[in-house]
């Protein structure tokens, strides 16, 4: 039952989201989900025992039917619900959810465009679901590439998963802005024209492009893209701050 548009969620599990402590996946059970596609999020409602509620927005990495939601969380330090949802919350414990909500940033399935996919840290969420989907043949066979920037090994989130892709046949591409692995032979620093170039699609193969991150990363990657000949149509973004 909904009220207002809120579900009540279960936690059922809660694990690790990267290598250090400031993220994690949260797998909600929530009564009467009506699904929902690749790259829409949902709201989260907290309340305390004073009464005090707070709301944040949060992208799912699941999608399709079922009554399952995968949420990965990065932690704002000073942000006044995912400190909770990543230090506090745990296995069986109670929130409300309100969604799926979200038309611009989706992929739709039966679009056999190529599709470029950009994150920067945790900005990975909504565009997993949609490598989800596709690896699991729910999509059709649009050519798909995964650029995914990050601070360092350490901080990615879903590193096995995200690696694993590849024998899906999806093309995987790492950039590192401060600390690289050993073995890498690449540039560290943010992406410049000549880096996003190498790991993404060209402009004339007109592939729908989704950026998602911090709202730095995301403005700087769009201007670099619509400079390089991408239509800004076919430039969907999705930024976000504080939480």
């Amino acid at each position: 039952m909904t009220v207002g548009g809120w579900r009540p969620a279960t936690v059922a599990a809660a694990r690790p989201a990267t290598a250090h402590a400031h993220a994690r996946i949260l797998t909600l059970h929530v009564p009467g989900w009506p699904g929902n596609l690749p790259g829409q999020h949902l709201d989260i409602r907290l309340t305390a025992e004073d009464g005090y509620q707070a709301e944040r927005s949060y992208s799912i990495a699941s999608s399709g039917p079922g009554e399952s939601v995968e949420l990965g969380i990065d932690r704002i330090d000073d942000g006044e619900v995912s400190p909770y949802l990543v230090d506090v919350i745990e296995p069986g414990d109670m929130l409300e959810v309100k969604g799926p909500l979200g038309a611009y940033f989706v992929w739709d399935a039966g679009d056999p465009a190529p599709v470029q996919l950009i994150a920067g840290g945790s900005g990975i969420v909504p565009l997993l679901a949609m490598a989800r989907a596709r690896s699991a043949a729910l999509g059709g066979e649009a050519p798909f590439r995964l650029l995914y920037s990050v601070r360092s090994p350490a901080d990615a989130m879903y590193r096995a998963e995200v690696d694993a892709l590849t024998a899906a046949g999806i093309a995987v591409d790492w950039r590192y802005t401060r600390e690289a692995p050993g073995e890498w032979d690449g540039e560290v620093g943010r992406l410049t024209a000549e880096t996003l170039a190498a790991g993404t699609w060209s402009p004339d193969a007109r592939p729908l492009v989704f950026v998602c991150g911090p709202t730095g990363f995301v403005e700087a990657t769009a201007d670099l893209l619509v400079a390089a000949g991408h239509p800004p149509e076919r430039v969907r973004t999705e930024r976000f701050g504080g939480a």
